[in-house]
């Protein structure tokens, strides 16, 4: 096959397709082509194009793009970082890598103070669990249904056997409580030695599941009574995605360990991170050497995530993902009268993070469809093949909130018997 060598003008769709089947995976592509086969070319704010320049709006990638695609400020500072020093030698240090964690420690939630840069939410974890192994921790209590990336260890901890089964054995001492269950959680701390115990505030991949109000106090209290150590992964809902700083601000819970990513790129470059209480980080002070990679904290990646948290307030980013996320939720739930009666069991979000239920997998996969075919993308949900998520930008313009909801009652109303169905990424 001959390349194409000219970096201005990407490759015909045709062309793309048989390249990504031959050197990527052909799965992939086959599920593409049922929703239409489009390559992405570009992006901009809250559109995808396709390559005949067709525009998307993008609800989809997995909450990334809070502050939308090529966002300018962002672009702006990571453009300069490249041209003036986007790789460290790791020698010395370096300014801007320094700035980054100043300004992520300025925005976290109290009492987190040293900051540990990744490439990757999975990466994080994967941090977070060293260090509750350095304090002793090597039981780990994890969430039913939880999603915290697939590197062993966070598959470990990623509580769906179905992804887990292939890769056995895991990790070995994890324990799985339901999500939303204190009692169970208190239980499990009580009976067996100390523990790590990790949660999402507000479950993502298993279909945005919202915790009952109180859940999160008393996971705190339970970790403090027993003495545990406390991962919380807001890799997915902070930063604003949920209409607030953090997903935990207005309850109790003090993390020894956040993790931190997605919006934290800005849209532009992998990056994520750990933010940890002086004691929690204590035994990476005292060796930096115990846990490394190459490019974590690399300037680049810094000055996209330096950016990146400028760009909330340039943006109102907290207000506005409030303010567009009840719109949105509202607009949902009374277009769900459009569809057949009993397809939609329900919708629920909280700020630019929205999911709609339906009856089996085969509804969501033509809502997925429908949307599509109406210029909307989205996710289905990972551990929860009966949900789609929305996570639209908060620099969205009114015109596409208002084509979102258009495409939402059009594909409600279009619904029919399910002709195939996404479970576990397949059809």
């Amino acid at each position: 096959m001959q390349r194409n060598t000219d970096n201005s003008s990407p490759v015909s769709g045709t062309g793309v397709r048989e390249t990504y089947s031959r050197y990527l995976g052909s799965k992939l592509v086959a599920l593409s082509r049922i929703f239409g086969g489009q390559v992405e070319r570009r992006s901009h704010g809250a559109l995808v194009f396709d390559e005949s320049d067709t525009p998307y709006v993008n609800c989809s990638g997995y909450g990334v793009f809070l502050l939308g695609a090529t966002n300018p400020h962002v672009v702006a500072a990571v453009v300069e970082q490249v041209q003036r020093h986007p790789l460290s030698a790791r020698l010395f240090i370096e300014g801007r890598v320094a700035q980054a964690a100043e300004a992520l420690v300025d925005i976290a939630p109290p009492g987190l103070s040293k900051v540990y840069f990744t490439c990757s939410g999975a990466e994080a974890t994967e941090t977070a669990l060293k260090l509750a192994r350095i304090h002793g921790f090597r039981r780990v209590v994890t969430m039913t249904n939880g999603y915290h990336g697939r590197t062993i260890g966070a598959l470990s901890v990623s509580a769906r056997p179905v992804y887990q089964k292939p890769f056995t054995p895991l990790l070995a001492d994890v324990e799985v409580v339901p999500f939303d269950d204190v009692e169970a959680l208190r239980a499990a701390l009580r009976d067996g030695p100390p523990a790590c115990v990790i949660l999402e505030p507000i479950q993502g991949e298993a279909g945005v599941i919202i915790p009952s109000p109180g859940f999160l106090d008393g996971v705190q209290a339970a970790c403090t009574e027993f003495g545990a150590f406390l991962v919380v992964d807001e890799i997915l809902t902070g930063m604003g995605r949920v209409g607030k700083s953090w997903a935990i601000e207005g309850t109790s819970v003090r993390p020894d360990v956040l993790l931190v990513g997605k919006t934290l790129s800005g849209g532009v470059i992998p990056v994520a991170a750990v933010v940890a209480t002086e004691h929690a980080y204590a035994p990476f002070e005292k060796d930096p050497f115990l846990h490394q990679s190459t490019f974590s904290g690399a300037p680049v990646t810094a000055a996209a995530a330096l950016a990146a948290i400028e760009a909330l307030s340039i943006y109102n980013v907290v207000d506005e993902a409030a303010r567009i996320g009840k719109r949105l939720l509202e607009s949902f739930r009374a277009a769900a009268r459009f569809a057949p009666e009993g397809v939609v069991r329900e919708i629920r979000g909280a700020g630019l993070l929205i999911g709609i239920e339906f009856a089996d997998g085969g509804y969501a996969g033509e809502m997925v469809l429908g949307l599509v075919e109406n210029g909307v993308i989205v996710n289905h949900s990972i551990n929860c093949p009966t949900v789609i998520r929305f996570t639209p930008p908060a620099v969205i313009t009114d015109s596409e909130i208002t084509q979102i909801e258009r495409a939402v009652e059009r594909s409600f109303a279009s619904l029919t018997p399910a002709t195939f169905q996404l479970d576990n990424g397949q059809v």
